[in-house]
């Protein structure tokens, strides 16, 4: 059974969303997100080669959340006041935010709540897992930039994937 459903709860969630995003239970669209819900988890089986991260501290991850939401709205209201702005307000730099992650898990973490956040990328990650290159939409101090990510995000991280 769990060759055919690897992901049981998982292909639930993907069958519900599809029907939400549709805003219908017609038949054809039950039969799709059934459909969707089985195919893509089983597509996925072994891309992870049952290398699954234990999170230590599920605590400091519910924090790290309400920090990554908070900082998602924060960076939206920064960067459409400084696009709706003059131009000579925008100041774009890629900078290069040393890693003392050295899990795998963890460094896709921060490189997806940094790509998250508006106004930020994370464009490369250096092939020996020592930095990560970010591009920002603005600027002014990229030691401040830096220390900001490892304090509000890499910090956490370290903490929970230990």
């Amino acid at each position: 059974m769990k060759r055919l459903l690897p992901h049981p709860l998982l292909s639930l969630l993907l069958c519900a969303t599809w029907l939400a995003l549709n805003d219908t239970i017609a038949p054809a669209h039950l039969l799709l997100g059934a459909l969707l819900g089985w195919l893509i988890p089983l597509a996925g089986v072994g891309l992870a080669d049952g290398d699954w991260p234990r999170l230590r501290r599920p605590g400091v991850l519910l924090r790290l959340s309400f920090v990554v939401l908070y900082d998602i709205i924060a960076s939206n209201i920064e960067v459409a006041r400084r696009v709706l702005g003059p131009e000579t307000a925008i100041h774009p730099r890629f900078v290069e935010v040393p890693l003392d992650l050295t899990d795998d898990w963890a460094i896709t973490a921060l490189a997806l709540i940094i790509t998250m956040t508006p106004g930020t990328l994370t464009s490369d990650v250096a092939a020996d897992r020592s930095h990560l290159l970010v591009h920002a939409f603005h600027v002014d101090d990229a030691a401040a930039l830096v220390a900001a990510i490892k304090s509000r995000y890499e910090a956490p991280l370290k903490e929970i994937f230990g």
